[in-house]
């Protein structure tokens, strides 16, 4: 049955996309990093905020999967390939933190003991901010979002292979307790990672903003992805407008998550009036940077909000997709809100390699991405919800003259 073919049989230019990628990817992360070593700092930044971007596409993606796990729904069905793909992109992901850590004493002021012993704030903080404990969270972060990764990756490909549904029933009970595993991890990872850029701000609501956003930057690339695969055969008669209208429906919900989120963190503080915490809004809205703030207003929430409540845009393959690879770029000018002005604070301020290595870590993740899709079935066929969903559409296509699934 063609279904069952892996996803290198039914496209065998996956190889080359994969190689290309790839090779795109390490040159322009060879660039940067002898760019880096001019600029330290600078290229530290600029990669913190490609980082992010790529680990919210990866761990956004294998939240969706458990989502779906417990959910069920027709709109996750023809996303699990893509969504596996990409959970199993993790360990990439672990190994690539490692410029963070070696970058550390640049990004992380509370590292540098002058600065601890000059400020009475970090004195009270260095318990939980000091090298040692810092590293050892994202240790055990990355022992989380692997060992979830690879027990539901893996008892996917058994599913595929044997048919047994009760592995249904056991990847269900993982994701209710990876769940709330994953909005723990990623809430301190946040913290830690972004937040403490600035050591002596704290929101308290920052955790379920990176979590609304990752969760907005996998559906975009789901979309994406599926809009591909969807104009090759035999995808292009089993993805049909309805899944591209509940995919376009999820990223409508998560754009407005993420302007909730954003719009209370903001009102919470700003109403606050204390000092310490205004102080990140500050030199945020009161410099250069409030441009991109405006921005972020009109082209992360108002736009695609606006665009997204047509039933029409939702179903039409090409026009969804414009609006998903949009989604995609803003989130990245959004981490660039959240990461660059706590090292630029007089004003805007945007270097070449805040475009370099956004590009070239991503095309190298893609890379990964295709690598990890390749030589599994393209659609999960034992999947519970399978004949439900995708059955009615198998059947029609079949009674089509010259069509064989």
């Amino acid at each position: 049955m063609v279904l069952r073919e892996t996803a290198d049989e039914l496209i065998p230019e996956l190889a080359q996309y994969q190689r290309t990628l790839l090779t795109t990817g390490a040159g322009g992360l060879l660039l940067a990093a002898i760019a880096g070593a001019f600029n330290p700092t600078q290229f530290f930044q600029s990669y913190l905020m490609a980082y992010m971007f790529c680990l919210g596409a990866t761990l956004g993606c294998l939240a969706l999967g458990m989502v779906h796990q417990l959910s069920g729904g027709a709109w996750g069905v023809v996303l699990r390939r893509p969504i596996g793909a990409a959970s199993r992109v993790i360990p990439i992901m672990t190994l690539l933190f490692l410029p963070i850590v070696a970058g550390m004493g640049r990004l992380y002021s509370w590292t540098r003991p002058d600065v601890v012993a000059a400020d009475e704030v970090l004195q009270h903080k260095h318990l939980y901010l000091n090298t040692t404990f810092f590293l050892t969270r994202a240790a055990f972060y990355f022992l989380v979002w692997n060992g979830i990764s690879y027990f539901l990756n893996r008892w996917s490909l058994e599913q595929d292979r044997t048919g047994d549904q009760r592995l249904s029933r056991r990847m269900q009970k993982l994701s209710a307790g990876g769940l709330v595993a994953y909005g723990l991890t990623i809430t301190f990872a946040s913290f830690d990672w972004v937040m403490s850029l600035d050591p002596h701000w704290y929101s308290t609501i920052y955790g379920v903003l990176i979590i609304g956003g990752q969760g907005l930057t996998a559906i975009a690339l789901l979309i994406v992805v599926i809009a591909w695969l969807s104009r090759r055969e035999p995808l292009d008669l089993l993805i049909v407008p309805g899944h591209f209208h509940d995919a376009g429906n999820l990223m409508l919900a998560f754009v407005m998550l993420w302007a909730y989120f954003s719009f209370s963190q903001y009102l919470i503080i700003w109403a606050g009036d204390l000092p310490h915490e205004i102080a990140w809004y500050q030199h945020r809205l009161q410099t250069g940077w409030r441009v991109v703030g405006a921005l972020l207003v009109m082209v992360h929430f108002v736009v695609p909000f606006l665009v997204l409540l047509s039933r029409r845009v939702k179903r039409q393959r090409a026009l969804l997709e414009k609006v998903a690879i949009g989604i995609l770029v803003v989130r990245l000018i959004d981490l660039f809100w959240l990461i660059a002005p706590e090292f630029h604070t007089n004003g805007l301020s945007i270097s070449w390699l805040d475009i370099l290595l956004p590009l070239s870590l991503s095309a190298f993740w893609l890379g990964c991405f295709v690598w990890q899709l390749r030589g599994r079935a393209i659609l999960p066929v034992f999947d519970p919800e399978f004949e439900e969903t995708i059955g009615p559409i198998i059947q029609r296509a079949g009674e089509q003259p010259g069509t064989a699934l």
